[in-house]
């Protein structure tokens, strides 16, 4: 076998020559020094060839992984010259790059995105970028075999993001749904791999309902290792009870009076859990009022995160939101509450107890309130005259939580200064 020393050092001389590597893949040197990678084989009892291309250009590696990829055509019962003149084909047309999987990906998105909500259509291509486009992005989706397609997946559930990972497998398959649709492929390599990822365990969502055991649970994550936007992320998810998604992607800009006494966080309709139709109109906004202790969470992110588009950035991929299993993750390693709060359960643990706390102070009134704040829409109203609904209540509610919850705990700027993992 050939090694790169070799490759290198061989020079011209009165004839063309061969030198060999294995299994019919030589290095063809001409007259002239010209090196090009050649592979001879032998299909329907005729010998055939393909020209590879030039070395350096393609490597002694690459020109060997060239090979196996022919070989493995011909132990499938077809022709890899064909294959590889397609391509070649398309080179000089200068349009190979669009049947890459993430240009075919990218223009799936683009048809489907204008009949999604905006941050549907964000999270999807935001998943693609960071877990599928680096892995196969640049293969050809003809190419594409399901094994390879089970391995991205399983590298995602092995973080614990099994949920994700069937996402991101029905994301793919409709991909190659699409680029069966176009000409481009024959086959959907991800359609069966569900079969290979753990189940999704569906069922109520785990959550402290105790005042105390939320607390506890709190202090308890805070004083585990970990990353200091993750905690900062966390404190602000207790703090207002705010579905896990707004928190992900909240932006520095939706915040205002900061410093003053009427802080406020005021969500995008497109982020809200609201119908399209809704999701576009300004109206359908929600407002959060927020307490001291937010308010200082949230000066503490946005000086930590430095001018960047989120709130909360991926630590990764700065230009991106941390991302959505980061705190599922995060919570499933506080000893002693192993799956007894998940982040959505702030929302069952602001709920509960701050009812339980109005029967016991005489306020049955502030259910209602209590509700708006979680943003639940009552029947026949519509979220638009609710949005800055009570909101003198609301702040006051918004602070006794806080005070509650926060006593006993460092300020967020502390959180700074957490020992990393």
């Amino acid at each position: 076998m050939l090694t790169e020393v070799q490759c290198k050092s061989a020079k011209a001389v009165s004839k063309p020559q061969k030198l060999t590597d294995s299994q019919g893949l030589h290095l063809f040197v001409t007259v002239n020094g010209h090196k090009s990678w050649r592979y001879k084989y032998r299909f329907g009892g005729k010998e055939r060839r393909i020209v590879f291309g030039p070395y350096p250009e393609i490597s002694l590696k690459k020109a060997r992984e060239l090979r196996e990829d022919a070989r493995r055509e011909l132990r499938e019962g077809r022709d890899p010259g064909e294959e590889y003149r397609r391509r070649a084909a398309r080179r000089t047309a200068g349009v190979e790059h669009d049947h890459t999987f993430e240009a075919v990906a990218r223009r799936w998105h683009e048809l489907q995105a204008p009949q999604w909500k905006a941050q549907h259509a964000q999270d999807v291509l935001t998943s693609l970028e960071a877990e599928v486009f680096p892995q196969i992005g640049a293969q050809d989706v003809s190419e594409l075999k399901p094994p390879k397609i089970r391995e991205l997946l399983q590298a995602v559930q092995e973080r614990g993001a099994i949920e994700t990972a069937h996402r991101i497998r029905q994301r793919i398959s409709a991909v190659f749904k699409f680029a069966i649709a176009s000409g481009l492929a024959e086959m959907d390599p991800a359609a069966s791999i569900g079969a290979a990822l753990r189940p999704v365990i569906r069922g109520k969502q785990p959550a402290l309902l105790k005042l105390e055991q939320a607390r506890a649970f709190l202090q308890a994550y805070e004083a585990t290792p970990g990353y200091a936007t993750t905690k900062l992320a966390s404190r602000l998810l207790a703090l207002t009870a705010a579905r896990p998604g707004t928190i992900q992607t909240a932006e520095p800009h939706e915040f205002e009076d900061m410093e003053g006494s009427q802080p406020i966080w005021r969500i995008p309709a497109a982020k809200m859990k609201l119908q399209r139709a809704q999701s576009e109109l300004d109206e359908f906004e929600f407002i959060i009022p927020l307490s001291r202790q937010a308010a200082e969470t949230v000066r503490v992110a946005a000086a930590f995160a430095r001018n960047r588009k989120y709130l909360f950035p991926s630590a990764r991929h700065s230009h991106r939101p941390f991302t959505d299993n980061a705190l599922n993750v995060a919570y499933r390693r506080v000893l002693g509450f192993e799956g007894k709060h998940v982040p959505h359960g702030w929302r069952a643990s602001f709920s509960t107890i701050m009812n339980e706390r109005a029967i016991e102070q005489g306020k049955p009134g502030d259910r209602a309130i209590i509700d708006l704040m979680l943003a639940h829409q009552p029947e026949g109203v519509e979220a638009r005259y609710n949005r800055a609904a009570y909101m003198p209540r609301r702040r006051e509610l918004a602070q006794e939580w806080a005070d509650l919850l926060m006593e006993g705990l460092a300020s967020a700027e502390a959180l700074l200064d957490a020992p990393r993992r």
